[in-house]
């Protein structure tokens, strides 16, 4: 009898402790620093004279297939913004070292894609 009383005592302070919190993906690092790239990438390619939303079209693909939950979408929001403002306050016009940056930055992104897909990808 006490047994039952204590594993339903332990039972209901499980239970009691609220809803399960989402956990993030152990991608999570990769997949903020990816958001970040696609938001230079997307700032440098604008400042080099393209036109098109082509990185930033890719960010909303990046979002719809990760449906995150509303904190961990700003997150990844938030990152692809800081990427974004980053270049746009530091070049006015395109540059040797724009095109460099754009260069590196899709080497990186590329590199972090395969990572992600090999490593956790379904």
């Amino acid at each position: 009898m006490r047994r039952r009383a204590l594993i339903s005592a332990f039972l209901l302070a499980i239970v009691s402790t609220g809803p399960a919190l989402a956990v993030d993906p152990l991608y999570e690092t990769k997949l903020i620093r990816l958001a970040e790239i696609l938001g230079s990438i997307h700032s440098l390619r604008n400042i080099c004279g393209e036109k098109s939303s082509q990185w930033r079209d890719r960010m909303d693909s990046l979002l719809a297939a990760e449906n995150p939950d509303p904190a961990r979408r700003a997150r990844l929001v938030a990152s692809f913004n800081r990427g974004y403002r980053t270049f746009t306050e530091t070049y006015t016009a395109c540059t040797s070292q724009a095109i460099a940056a754009i260069d590196r930055y899709q080497t990186e992104g590329e590199r972090l894609s395969s990572e992600i897909i090999s490593g956790y990808g379904n």
